[in-house]
């Protein structure tokens, strides 16, 4: 009966295979099957593992899962869709949200059977997310409601039954601000480029034209004007006279270099007489700085240069002040569910680092002594040589420095999903394995409180908009657990990373000031700091009015500081994102399943150095 179960399971698969190629056009597609994160790439897809006591609900949403991705596949250029990206986060995401509508709309309107199975694995995806009950629109996903909105305009197919809460909160606003533009979407529905500018004009209409960079289009409007210029002008002109005014035109050219080069002189000697001491000199008036490549640890600006407008809304709050008990609770119960089958893997890695902890700290013995306690191993000797000495041993104790560990993790946006599950687990197995080799383990979260600036930047909008502002939102770093505070107590406390609405903006480097002051009045002689984050720092509100490296800028400041100056211990891990610019002790790991292994192989570095013990006293030996 097994076996006619697993030969059904495996007839499943092929077939499934069978009908993604043919969907997405694609023979060469490659389809496997596993527990890993589902996912597209390239030419390969991977789908849930389908078993054999798999039910009709997880056939259906593994259907879902396989139409999504060949549809993208059938439907989308990357070319196209790189081209009209937007440069903003927030843009970034809502135009990503609009183009997977588009796709999955093609198919569910040209086959009842994906609109069925797209409906199911939509059921399954927003039935596992934890929706945020929040009243307030600051505090849920955006581009989810634009993207379910979008689909029932194309579809006609209404949001998934869990999802409809907060779609229904932005639904009234995304109607009023852009109902036209959803409805011109819907006649573009089978062209990707244009469909691409009316997702740009849908993005300028939801307030947010600022994050959507230039144009991509009007420098090739621009080109095509100018040589149609040119070709009229050569063809009025006669050979001689077009020979006279190249020269003369090379000759002017070169006259207002010169002049220009002056001019330029002149106004920074004048900027720099009228400059207040208290500004960067490098910035225009408007507070935006031409672009300049920045190299590790390139010592570009000093501190002076890094600005807070207000610091009157930030905040540092605990875990429990962000929510109810009973909501930790069920955020605590859903983490442990997503992530039961890595529990086991990271789980086994932190024993392994544990017991190299519990073996540095265990004693050991000195041996060939003229005293102490009699070596029994060595009474051989003297039954075969009388002349031998008896040889004696004596116990010795290993000393291990007392150490602490504080985990600091990127609570942005961007680790929503996968990379923030994972980083919840690995902190929570790894604060427990290190509490049991007596080292005490500190955790905390960084993000903003609000989208797009929150209350600070409504302060300098009614200020007037001074320039030159510097950070521009309000900060909210989180104590999820204190060095002090046992497990157990802390346990629930990781679920609340779990919630929809808390991940919002990175400023990394004010971030890891703060980790970086809370180690330097501990008392332990040994304080490691590791970092886990999936990016450079970003901020929008930030970055519109200041230049575009203005916290990466600040990062590279700190970590400087920190590394050559100061007695904590810097470590970094980059989820898919290359923290070795900015650490000189770093690691970058491309999924986040690989969080767990990273974590413990640093720490285990940290703990074999040299450095962790004294050199050994001399003992009085025996005499050869």
């Amino acid at each position: 009966m097994s076996s006619a179960k697993e030969d059904r399971a495996e007839r499943f698969k092929t077939v499934l295979g069978t009908a993604m190629k043919t969907i997405a056009l694609d023979p060469e597609l490659a389809v496997t099957f596993g527990n890993e994160q589902p996912s597209l790439t390239g030419h390969k897809a991977r789908l849930p593992q389908i078993g054999t006591h798999a039910t009709p609900k997880d056939i259906s949403v593994t259907r879902g899962l396989s139409d999504s991705f060949a549809l993208r596949l059938a439907n989308h250029r990357d070319d196209v869709h790189n081209r009209y990206l937007p440069q903003g986060k927030n843009a970034r995401a809502v135009y990503e949200a609009v183009e997977q509508a588009r796709v999955e709309a093609i198919g569910a309107n040209a086959m009842p059977g994906v609109a069925q199975n797209l409906s199911a694995m939509l059921d399954d995806r927003y039935g596992r997310t934890v929706i945020n009950r929040s009243s307030n629109r600051r505090d849920t996903p955006l581009e989810e409601a634009v993207g379910l909105i979008l689909r029932e305009r194309l579809t006609g197919a209404p949001p998934p039954a869990p999802a409809q809460p907060y779609v229904n909160l932005w639904r009234s606003w995304v109607e009023e601000k852009a109902g036209g533009n959803l409805d011109t979407l819907a006649n573009a529905l089978h062209d990707q480029q244009h469909f691409a500018k009316l997702s740009r004009d849908l993005i300028a209409a939801l307030d947010m034209a600022d994050e959507l960079g230039d144009d991509p289009d009007a420098g090739e409007e621009n080109e095509e004007n100018e040589s149609e210029e040119d070709a009229g002008e050569r063809d009025e002109t006669p050979e001689g006279q077009e020979q006279e005014s190249e020269a003369q035109s090379s000759q002017d050219l070169q006259e207002a270099e010169g002049e220009s080069e002056a001019a330029e002189m002149e106004a920074q000697s004048i900027d720099a007489d009228e400059q207040p001491d208290d500004q960067d000199v490098d910035q225009d008036a408007d507070g935006e700085e031409p672009f300049r490549p920045q190299l590790p640890f390139s010592n570009t600006a000093s501190h002076d240069s890094y600005k807070v407008y207000t610091n009157s809304f930030d905040e540092i709050v605990g875990a429990t002040d962000l929510c109810d008990e009973e909501e930790l609770t069920r955020l605590r119960a859903y983490l442990d569910k997503q992530l039961s089958n890595l529990q086991g893997v990271v789980a086994r890695l932190a024993n392994r680092l544990q017991r190299r902890l519990m073996a540095q700290q265990n004693r050991s013995w000195d041996f060939d002594l003229e005293e102490g306690i009699l070596d029994s191993s060595k009474l051989m000797r003297v039954v075969i040589d009388p002349m031998n000495p008896l040889s004696f041993k004596m116990e010795k104790d290993m000393k291990f420095r007392d150490t602490v560990v504080t985990l600091l993790i990127d609570n942005s946006g961007s680790m929503r999903g996968r990379p923030i599950t994972v980083a919840a687990t690995c902190a929570d197995i790894l604060a427990r394995t290190l509490e049991r080799c007596s080292v005490k383990v500190e955790i905390l979260g960084f993000t903003t409180r609000a989208w797009k600036g929150g209350q600070s930047r409504e302060k300098w909008l009614g200020a007037g908009k001074p320039a030159n502002p510097g950070r521009l939102n309000d900060l909210r770093h989180i104590t999820y657990k204190a060095a002090d505070e046992p497990w157990r107590r802390a346990r629930k406390n990781l679920g609340l990373m779990m919630r929809e609405g808390l991940l919002k903006e990175n400023i990394d480097g004010e971030a890891l000031i703060w980790a970086h002051n809370r180690l330097l009045v501990r008392r332990e002689q040994r304080r490691i700091l590791m970092v886990i984050s999936d990016g450079a720092p970003v901020d929008d509100s930030t970055l519109s009015v200041n230049s575009g490296n203005y916290l990466e800028r600040h990062l590279r400041q700190v970590i400087g500081e920190i590394e050559t100056r100061s007695p904590i211990e810097l470590i970094a891990i980059g989820i898919g994102h290359d923290v070795t610019r900015y650490y000189r002790r770093a690691v970058t790991i491309v999924d986040a399943e690989e969080l767990g292994g990273a974590m413990t192989e640093k720490l285990a570095e940290l703990f074999n150095e040299k450095a962790d013990f004294p050199a050994p006293q001399p003992q009085r030996r025996r005499a050869a």
